[in-house]
Parts: C-alpha cells; structure tokens; sequence
C-alpha cells in the first residue's frame, strides 16, 4: 500500500520526496492550518468548559477534499513541523481525513537524507500536550480579541 506523508508546505514536500521511492510514498501540503475557530463569530462555547468550535473555511474547502481524494487507500503519515502549530494542524488533519490520533506522526530537525530515513523509523504519535497548548493559546487570543478590542 503506498503511503502518503503529509507536510506542512508545498516546497517541504517537494524537498521531501526527492529522498522518497515514488512507488512507496507520495508527499503532500497541508498548506498549513485547515481547520480554525469560523472569523465571524467567537467560536468557543464558553457555557460548555469552553469547547472550542472549529469550522473549515471556504478558501481550504478545496484544499481539504484533495487531501481526502489524495488519502484514499493510503496509509498517512503525519509530518507537520515540531512545534504546537505543527501538533495541532496534524491533529485537525486527524479529524478532517477521520484517522485515528495514533496516526504516525515523524518528526526531524533537518531536511536530509538521513533525518527522513530516521524519522521513518522511529514514528510517535502526536502530542496532545501541544496540541492543547495551541488550542487555549488560539482561544484565549479570540477571547480577548472578541471580548476585550471592543471596549478598546
């Protein structure tokens, strides 16, 4: 079965799957985030231990139906960047492609040869310590901007 890895930008990927057998690994964008609480409304239920409520957006709706065409019949591999936001969008890809959150997730620190070939071989999964620190620093930024900017 191939296996598609799913990255973060565009060049990334195409860096990427030069070290790559073809035949055995696709390597895609995300483009970044995809999933995000909607621009018009603040997004987060504060009456329900606030939940927050994320929506995909018009402009990554296309986006979001290649990744799933792209998907089919693959297994993935999550390989957004080590950081909360590269945590947090591989979790959101979890959910727009409905896998499970102990998908592979790689990680490496360079783009070579050898940092692909090791990350391969040592998957994890994510880490859902940064994955919640992303998410209360996403809302606390909407609450204060929704709630606070207007009497500013």
């Amino acid at each position: 079965m191939k296996k598609l890895i799913i990255v973060e930008s565009p060049s990334k990927a195409k860096t990427i799957s030069g070290f790559l057998n073809k035949k055995e690994y696709e390597v895609i964008a995300s483009y970044g985030h995809l999933r995000d609480l909607p621009k018009h409304s603040l997004g987060i239920d504060v009456e329900n231990n606030f939940k927050p409520k994320y929506s995909i957006s018009r402009e990554n709706s296309k986006k979001v139906k290649e990744l799933k065409e792209k998907a089919k019949g693959k297994e993935i591999i999550l390989a957004t960047d080590e950081d909360r936001e590269g945590e947090a969008i591989a979790w959101h890809l979890t959910y727009i492609l409905d896998i499970p959150e102990n998908t592979p997730r790689i990680v490496f620190h360079e783009i070579t040869q050898e940092a692909i070939d090791n990350a391969l071989k040592n998957p994890r999964e994510i880490n859902m310590d940064l994955v919640d620190a992303q998410q209360a620093r996403r809302m606390l930024d909407r609450l204060v901007g929704y709630k606070l900017s207007p009497f500013l």
